[in-house]
């Protein structure tokens, strides 16, 4: 199409019956492209969120409730049935007789105490809010992760409601051409409320993505493309400054430079893993149980620092160990604190890209959950299976840092109550912690969640 065949195409968009159509807002792109920015606060639209998910049920005695002695029904952790040799933190504590468990980790001035799966996030302790305790209220894989993110319960095997994730990119990222990439995160999108611009886009691997933008130069160059991207966002430009509905063409014209903005970049190159393991190689050299996963963070680095994409949902696998679960939980544990921390130090050290003088750091919310967590004992296959308990770890400027919230009954069965909620004193549940998180960023959480009540006391005055 020349250029008086796109003006022609666009002038009939903005004035004949697809004009009404957009104008009607009838069409799902053309509400998406007209739909404006959500209020927020403003403080948060340069925010960046990770999420990760320890996909299987994470055995919290091993880093967030530890327990090193038979009490009640908890078979914890020995030198008997834990390999201990790849553990750091593990300091041999009094147990029975020649058989030791762990010393509880609790550096000086630390207020959480913590388990030996902790690894190298302890250091970063002055930031870690922790919520023990979490009333799951499920023993099913698919449920437990759609609840830990979406705050509600699975409705015949399909979530019925929208995930963190995309709640966020829906308040904050609408006008980013990438607001949600998800890496096997349980994200879901539910609702005709919601801007169809967040959908996430749902990813095996990172490589993925360098397919995605691939360009062949067959027929067109680089230079090509630009052009044709420029001349499409200048007439819809031109277009909104005449037509009735002007959003609609705005929108589009957003979208044309976005692609053009992606394109330009050459991207494809600097996203691809070999390009990003030699960027990150704190990440990369301390994978061996979650390679494909310090990939996705050195992206979710990467991609903050370039402004590309608001939020990087991720999931971390291998702990669903219904065998040998000491044998394998707490290296896998380990493993993915120390790489949240190498995570942590990168945000530490590069600049926001829009914010002069801040940090990644600075600007950057990180929620990581679980399906549930593993029974107190163990069972015949040296495993724990599925318990409806469960904890939560928040690194955020928002929340308090240094801080632990909520516990489990003293023989680690079920969750303690926590507080008194407007429907009476109970446990902390999965969509009380979304509510706070949504809730931090200036957004009403009743535009997302059927439950759930904020908890205060979780943030920052």
């Amino acid at each position: 199409m020349d250029a008086h065949g796109r003006r022609t195409f666009l002038q009939l968009l903005a004035g004949g019956s697809l004009g009404a159509l957009a104008a009607s807002q009838a069409s799902p792109v053309l509400r998406a492209l007209a739909a404006t920015t959500a209020p927020v606060a403003a403080s948060a639209k340069d925010d960046f969120f990770v999420f990760v998910h320890a996909a299987g049920g994470w055995d919290v005695t091993l880093f967030a409730d530890p327990r090193n002695e038979k009490r009640g029904l908890v078979d914890p952790a020995t030198t008997d049935n834990t390999d201990v040799r790849d553990l750091r933190l593990w300091v041999d504590a009094p147990f029975d007789g020649d058989v030791k468990s762990f010393q509880i980790v609790q550096p000086k001035g630390c207020a959480i105490p913590f388990g030996p799966g902790i690894g190298g996030l302890v250091d970063h302790a002055d930031r870690i809010c922790l919520v023990n305790g979490l009333a799951m209220n499920t023993v099913s894989h698919p449920d437990g992760a759609a609840y830990a993110s979406t705050g509600r319960h699975l409705v015949g095997g399909r979530a019925p409601a929208s995930s963190v994730d995309t709640m966020m990119a829906n308040e904050l990222s609408r006008e980013q051409l990438m607001p949600t990439i998800s890496l096997d995160f349980p994200s879901f999108y539910v609702g005709d409320a919601l801007d169809r611009r967040v959908v996430p886009l749902r990813i095996g691997q990172v490589g993925t993505l360098t397919r995605i933008l691939h360009r062949p130069t067959f027929y067109q160059t680089s230079g090509d493309r630009d052009a044709i991207g420029k001349a499409l966002a200048d007439e819809a430009r031109e277009l909104a400054a005449k037509a009735d509905d002007a959003e609609v063409f705005e929108g589009m014209a957003l979208q044309y430079e976005g692609v053009r903005r992606m394109l330009g970049e050459k991207l494809e190159e600097a996203l691809s893993p070999a390009a990003l393991k030699k960027a990150y190689p704190e990440l990369d050299g301390k994978a061996k149980l979650h390679g494909a996963r310090a990939l996705g963070l050195s992206f979710a680095a990467e991609a903050m620092r370039r402004n590309l994409v608001r939020c990087t949902s991720l999931a971390f696998t291998g702990f669903d160990t219904h065998a040998s679960n000491y044998r394998q939980q707490a290296r896998l544990q380990q493993e993915m604190f120390d790489l949240l921390a190498a995570f942590l130090q990168i945000l530490d050290r590069t600049p926001h890209p829009t914010r002069a003088g801040e940090k990644l750091a600075d600007r950057t919310h990180v929620l990581v959950v679980s399906d549930f967590c593993r029974t107190p004992q163990i069972n015949l296959a040296g495993g724990r299976d599925h318990y409806p308990t469960g904890s939560a770890v928040v690194i955020s400027p928002r929340f308090k840092g240094n801080f632990v919230f909520g516990k489990s009954d003293a023989a680690q069965l079920l969750p303690a109550a926590a507080r008194k909620f407007q429907d009476g004193t109970r446990a902390i549940a999965p969509p009380d912690l979304l509510a706070t998180f949504v809730s931090a960023f200036g957004a009403n959480p009743r535009a997302y969640l059927r439950d759930g009540e904020v908890v205060p006391e979780l943030l920052r005055a």
